[in-house]
């Protein structure tokens, strides 16, 4: 190579240093990019290394996870002692079972286990050209690995161009540009070459290459072999672009081939064959070129010296034959590469959908079977281009609007409403304004994006008596679509008038209401009233999650958390959530991430729930949904208000009322009000507390279709307690009682016991219904709820029989709320623990350190169970409480469980 010493000096110290794990190379095309791979392979081998190439192909880069299958492939050959989950994880991607696809992050740490087995004898360099044609999904799980390599013995060198955009822009990988030869190395490269080229023909390669090597080495080939000193002028002046020049100088060279020779050429350009990497992939052998001599003559191609298959010289020789060709010459060769891959659904399909002109049903069942294909592996964006060509290619009118429609969804759920809305139009009859998927898309976008639920509720409502009328037409897909999309317009609009017009409209379908439908109508709407009957169904839904499309999965989690039963399906939804917001359905990845951060706000992991609330508010932000925007400052708000950061809770409090009051969002207004009550709870502002409270339902009643109604049981008879409001307070708790509450969730049972102890009218009736409340199988999962009622149980015994008597309650809510960071709770029970006579100990501030979910698992190890009993209690890994472990003991300065027990045991001590 000449003139790139700085370029060699950079990859000799990235191959040789222990700081860098991860380098990529960015330059316009035919800059030099994949001989500097080559030279730092080199390097790589001299110093002992093991190389693995692949290269990016454009054919492939809508085929999730071909690119991490061939860089990969060498890998996972003959690996052994590889863990069943990393096993389990490469099979659900690369095709080997039809399990679910797993997260970027599950999949990524698969890749780095593997990578550390390869690497524990050898270190390892793996080289990836033409890195802008990756897939997304593969690029997604190479940037997650290329950031953590840091201190292994693993090295990821990625080359990319300039003018095509990819994943890698964002990866935040450590980059080294590229740039063009100065003009006296380009010289000096030309002359090299070329000794003997004319004066006239050597300026003109000079000013026309630009420092380009790859231009400078080819142009004077054009030249020798074109008649006329203007040859070169040819390749068009100097305002083409310098890639469209050789692709002119190429397209001279293909146009002196056979026929034959041509045709070969085409059909391993489609199917992304001649990569000087080429393994087998993850949709199938690549075809391979045959009879191709002439084409390495005029270089076009070279010999691939390992296996003795041709390769194409550089990209843009496969770009220049596919733009030659004509229509006919492409569809061609697609038919008979469709054939040649007849046993790999996804690359079937891709030739066939580019093969096919005119409607054929055939083929659109298999661009169908294919995006299922892709869905089911993290691909929802693939699937929507499938989905779209399949109904173009659909011979029935019906099949047509079914598959659009399809198309439409996945492409709502991916956040490409725009995309589903133009899907929806294009399939009106002439002269209609509208149909049933076109309202549906249409709803979709006004709800998400601006919180429509006035209209949207009127639309779909409208569609749906249609269809049940006969007065529209719509598959039952769409059918069930819409009735779930009443529901969740239901839920955010929290309004009975909405509700009751929608529970209605269900009565009148009858049969043609599912079970799943009607279950999401009760839970959501009112689970005070229609909720006690659905748990068991919901409990029981969760060990068929992998079978469920991501958006399924959501709505079940949904009625989880109306249920209290959240915690049993957030460990699916932290093993999706990830794959969801990168290639699958980011609408669906944004409401997982709000369970995920409700689910850790019930049970006190209250610094995670921050993280994940912000997360899916930028996220939110990014994709222009107003609604979930709203919806995370909301859930942001109660969690200020609960650590006791009122200024903060009340500005974000206004913020979300602002927005969502005008819009008739019931759910997020009611949201901002219960931020409103914790703020003033935790601040000991009362009156203002009970004032929040009342307006969100009155006391004595628990107001239909408010679903924050039961939720803030105890924080309405809190208040009217602390504000002499006695009455209002034990009218409230017995309601609850009344309403059966405690049938319908464990925790509405914790809260009511407790709202019935902190009102009972004997000291007898306080005890038992507060050891109801203690004693509950599901008390310690809420463990915000059961330190207050610890606390007002407490502050009650010491008046009536004493300061010794109150003390292990008030110690034991006092530690709870330091543990969850609760400042104003932990404040008022400390006063409570010092007017016992009690000081501050020393092994209540150790124990300050572990968050909730550590000291959690500290008790459970402490009572001497597993690992593996602890995880499946907590719905964790062994792995996960093992982790957790390594970080309690040093915490607590113990080494061993038995040690760990004693000092646990101490702290109980009083």
């Amino acid at each position: 190579m000449v003139g790139r010493e700085a370029e060699q000096a950079e990859l000799l110290a990235f191959v040789t240093s222990t700081a860098v794990q991860a380098l990529v190379l960015r330059g316009e095309t035919g800059v030099g990019k994949t001989s500097l791979l080559s030279h730092a392979v080199a390097l790589a081998e001299q110093a002992g290394h093991s190389v693995v190439r692949a290269a990016g192909v454009e054919a492939e880069s809508k085929l999730p996870y071909a690119g991490l299958h061939q860089l990969l492939h060498p890998l996972l050959a003959d690996i052994e002692g590889l863990d069943d989950g990393s096993r389990a994880a490469f099979d659900a991607v690369f095709g080997g079972t039809k399990s679910d696809p797993p997260s970027v992050m599950t999949l990524g740490i698969a890749v780095l286990t593997l990578l550390s087995l390869v690497a524990a004898q050898r270190p390892l360099l793996l080289v990836l050209d033409d890195g802008q044609w990756l897939d997304d999904s593969s690029a997604d799980v190479c940037g997650f690995v290329g950031r953590r390599l840091t201190g292994s013995p693993v090295k990821l060198l990625v080359a990319i161009r300039t003018d095509i955009t990819s994943r890698f822009d964002t990866a935040t990988l450590p980059e080294l540009p590229i740039s063009a030869l100065t003009d006296e190395d380009a010289a000096r490269l030309l002359d090299r070459h070329y000794p003997n080229l004319g004066k006239d023909v050597r300026r003109t390669v000079l000013e026309q290459a630009q420092g380009n090597p790859l231009a400078l080495l080819e142009m004077p080939v054009h030249h020798a072999g074109q008649a006329g000193a203007a040859s070169l002028e040819d390749l068009g002046p100097q305002g083409v672009s310098l890639p469209r020049r050789l692709q002119r100088l190429f397209g001279a060279r293909i146009e002196a081939l056979s026929e034959s020779v041509r045709a070969e050429l085409l059909m391993g350009a489609l199917d992304g064959t001649g990569t000087r990497s080429d393994s087998d992939t993850v949709t199938g052998v690549r075809y391979r070129m045959r009879d191709a001599d002439r084409a390495v003559a005029a270089g076009l191609l070279d010999i691939e010296p390992a296996t003795g298959d041709f390769v194409f010289r550089h990209p843009l020789v496969r770009s220049t034959i596919v733009q030659m060709a004509t229509p006919n010459q492409r569809r061609a060769a697609h038919r008979t590469l469709a054939r040649v891959h007849r046993e790999n659904l996804e690359r079937r399909a891709t030739h066939l959908a580019a093969a096919t002109v005119d409607p054929d049903e055939e083929v659109a069942a298999v661009l169908e079977a294919a995006a299922e294909s892709a869905t089911r592996r993290g691909g929802a964006l693939a699937a929507v281009a499938w989905l779209t060509r399949a109904a173009e290619l659909s011979a029935d009118r019906d099949e047509r609007s079914r598959r659009l429609a399809d198309a439409a969804f996945v492409a709502g759920h991916a956040a490409r409403l725009g995309q589903a809305d133009r899907l929806v139009r294009s399939d009106l009859v002439p002269g209609s304004t509208e149909s049933p998927a076109s309202v549906l898309a249409y709803a979709y976008q006004a709800l998400f994006q601006d919180g429509d639920v006035r209209s949207t509720h009127r639309q779909v409502a409208a569609a749906i008596t249609k269809l049940r009328d006969g007065g529209a037409v719509g598959s039952d897909e769409v059918r069930t679509r819409l009735v779930v999309l009443l529901s969740v317009i239901g839920q955010y609009a929290g309004d009975r008038a909405i509700w009751e017009r929608t529970h209605e409209l269900m009565a009148s379908m009858r049969d043609m209401v599912t079970e799943r439908e009607q279950l999401y109508s009760a839970v959501w709407s009112d689970v005070t009233r229609h909720g006690a009957d659905w748990a068991a169904t919901v409990e029981l839904a969760t060990a068929n999650l992998p079978d469920l499309e991501p958006w399924d999965v959501g709505r079940l989690a949904v009625a989880a958390y109306h249920l209290d039963i959240l915690s049993q399906y957030r460990p699916y939804l932290q093993h999706i959530v990830n794959r969801e917001l990168t290639t699958g359905a980011v609408a669906s990845g944004m409401v997982m991430l709000h369970l995920i951060m409700l689910d850790q706000m019930a049970v006190g992991e209250w610094a995670g729930a921050e993280e994940t609330g912000q997360r899916v508010l930028e996220i939110a932000k990014e994709y222009g949904y107003g609604l979930f925007a709203t919806q995370s400052r909301a859930y942001l708000a109660q969690l200020a208000a609960l650590r006791g950061q009122s200024a903060r809770a009340r500005d974000m409090q206004a913020e979300v009322d602002a927005w969502a009051r005008p819009r008739g969002l019931g759910f997020l207004t009611q949201v901002a009000d219960s931020a409103g009550v914790l703020a003033a709870l935790s601040a000991g502002d009362y009156e203002a507390a009970y004032l929040y409270a009342i307006g969100i339902t009155p006391p004595g009643t628990f107001q239909a279709y408010a679903y924050q109604a039961s939720r803030t049981l105890l924080d309405l008879v809190e208040a009217a307690h602390h504000t002499g409001r006695t009455d209002q307070a034990r009218a409230h708790a017995l309601a609850a009682r009344d309403a059966g509450l405690p049938e319908v969730s464990p925790r509405l049972a914790l809260i009511t016991y407790g709202a019935l102890a902190m009102t009972a009218e004997s000291e007898r009736e306080a005890a038992d219904m507060f050891a109801r409340a203690e004693s509950h199988p599901d008390a310690e999962r809420f463990p915000f709820e059961l330190a207050r009622i610890r606390l007002a149980h407490g502050i009650r015994v010491r008046h009536i029989q004493g300061r010794a008597a109150a003390r292990q309650y008030l110690v034991s809510a006092t530690e709870a709320f330091e543990r969850l960071g609760a400042d104003g709770w932990a404040e008022r029970a400390r006063v409570e623990v010092h007017a016992t006579g009690a000081g501050p100990r020393a092994s209540t501030l150790n124990l300050t350190s572990l968050t909730w979910q550590e000291r959690r698992i500290a008790d459970l190890a402490a009572a001497g169970l597993t690992n593996k009993e602890i995880g499946t209690r907590m719905h964790l890994s062994p792995r996960t409480v093992s982790s957790h472990l390594y970080r309690i003991f040093p915490k607590l300065g113990v080494t061993t469980r038995a040690a760990l027990r004693d000092a646990l045991s101490r702290t109980a001590e009083v």
